[in-house]
């Protein structure tokens, strides 16, 4: 009897080794005697004791963060770069098979990627057109890692960091160009009202009564408010006589 409840033990303990079971996005890489059988899963998987070996490999999408990376930018400026990448296993097989850990060597590239791509452009560039930078990061891990059996959906950069100088300059440049934007616009500005008063005095030249009309309205604009001063208006034209014999004696 002792004998047979051990055996019955020993016996569990097997079956239950070659019991494993899988959830919906987990697949096996079985290994029989060292080489390499396929994937099987989701769902209940049956092993062969001592013979058979399973790695477990997760098909979700892996967010992984890649480091602040120390990179010199094309014009020479020192910045720090993170980034996140986001990946997921497509192939198993290759996933286990190529690469030692895809985990780490994914990591790794996304670094090495991410300092690459960063020192080849100007701080402008890093800064205008980030959504270009992702997606040549994007395209470069994407292609390097598919031999591991890895799609990469994704690369953000999500922060860089510039040294206290370089805001204390870029306050600066920004505050001048708003100022030339100021002064420009209201040079723009000077110009249309000049370019209206122009018009005006010309419209004024060729119908003197447009002038006595405009300074009755601005007479009638001035009784508008409460003053205690009231100005009769004198016609400009009683002046006219006066004018042109002070011209007519100044030229004799």
């Amino acid at each position: 009897m002792p004998e047979l409840g051990a055996i019955l033990v020993i016996l569990l303990i097997i079956l239950a080794s070659a019991i494993r079971v899988l959830r919906e996005y987990e697949r096996g890489v079985i290994f029989r005697l060292g080489r390499l059988i396929g994937a099987k899963g989701p769902g209940l998987i049956l092993l062969i004791p001592i013979v058979d070996r399973m790695v477990k490999v997760s098909l979700r999408t892996v967010v992984m963060d890649v480091p602040p990376q120390d990179v010199i930018t094309r014009d020479n400026v020192s910045v720090q770069v993170n980034a996140v990448v986001y990946f997921r296993v497509m192939d198993p097989e290759k996933a286990v098979v190529a690469v030692e850990n895809y985990l780490f060597a994914t990591s790794q590239l996304s670094q090495t990627t991410l300092r690459s791509i960063v020192g080849q452009v100007e701080l402008d560039e890093l800064l205008a057109q980030r959504d270009k930078i992702n997606k040549d990061l994007q395209q470069i891990i994407d292609k390097h890692s598919d031999p591991w059996g890895i799609k990469v959906s994704l690369v953000e950069i999500k922060h860089i960091d510039l040294p206290i100088e370089m805001k204390r300059a870029m306050a600066r440049q920004a505050e001048a160009e708003r100022e030339r934007r100021a002064k420009i616009i209201n040079a723009e500005g000077e110009y249309q009202a000049a370019t209206k008063l122009q018009q005006a005095a010309e419209i004024i030249s060729q119908f003197p009564i447009a002038l006595q009309l405009r300074f009755l309205q601005t007479l009638s604009e001035v009784a508008s408010e409460n003053n205690s001063t009231t100005i009769f208006p004198i016609p400009i034209d009683l002046f006219t006589p006066f004018l042109k014999k002070f011209t007519e004696d100044k030229t004799s």
